[in-house]
């Protein structure tokens, strides 16, 4: 039998098809945010489906956050929230060991990457609240190379917002649960035994004293010292005394 002669079964279902043509249309036509979309009845005719497919293909894109929908005012092409869509389905809880291994990961890439940003768009304000967050976190810590979860989340989460990138700082905001949940695993709460390459913690302290008087490269070298942890714990290297 010759089977490299069988046709390969397409196996979209018609709503499928439907979205996917729908898109296509929206992107041949250059559709702009506002846009107005045709109505279903008319979409089914230059279709060729029913009205239940055709209302099914429009809220799989309405649910993406390509149309918005208004009464008496028809359906309109809309610009998505990608963050938006996240946030729908950013359970920890409901997500596997190596999603969220892949997400903690992701945060180690922001970080080491935002330095030029950092360095383009502080303040002397922003650095007076980082001094401030320091300065509660030293006078309420006794253990300085062990992390705590209120006091990354307010030192770094004060980073996102000074790199001025909007979609950064949500997208901080969406894994803060992910890295509650990470945070509570046994290998997140032994840092004070761990041994650093240099032979020392980077703190917020010493982040904060590069970012007022360094340079993105040394800020880089710096932020990557103080996760080193949580790099070689994303490689699966134990360095532990």
């Amino acid at each position: 039998m010759e089977l490299d002669k069988i046709k390969a079964v397409d196996t979209l279902s018609l709503v499928d098809k439907v979205e996917h043509e729908l898109m296509q249309y929206f992107k041949e036509n250059n559709y702009k945010p506002g846009d107005p979309i045709a109505k279903e009845l008319d979409l089914c005719d230059a279709l060729g489906v029913s009205r239940t497919v055709v209302r099914e293909a429009l809220l799989r894109l309405r649910t993406l956050g390509f149309i918005d929908s208004k009464k008496h005012k028809g359906m309109t092409f809309k610009e998505p929230d990608i963050i938006n869509n996240f946030e729908r389905i950013m359970d920890p809880t409901l997500l596997g060991q190596k999603t969220l291994k892949s997400l903690f990961e992701l945060r180690l890439i922001l970080e080491m990457g935002m330095a030029d940003f950092l360095f383009e768009y502080k303040t002397q304000e922003d650095l007076d609240e980082l001094e401030e967050i320091v300065r509660l976190e030293e006078e309420t810590s006794y253990d300085k190379t062990a992390f705590e979860l209120n006091k990354e989340i307010a030192f770094h989460g004060k980073l996102y917002k000074i790199s001025k990138n909007t979609t950064l700082q949500r997208f901080h905001g969406l894994l803060l649960p992910v890295f509650e949940y990470l945070y509570q695993q046994e290998e997140f709460t032994k840092n004070s035994t761990y041994e650093y390459t240099a032979g020392q913690f980077v703190s917020h302290r010493m982040l904060l004293n590069n970012l007022k008087v360094g340079t993105p490269e040394t800020f880089r070298g710096a932020m990557r010292r103080h996760l080193e942890p949580h790099f070689d714990r994303a490689f699966f290297k134990k360095k532990r005394t």
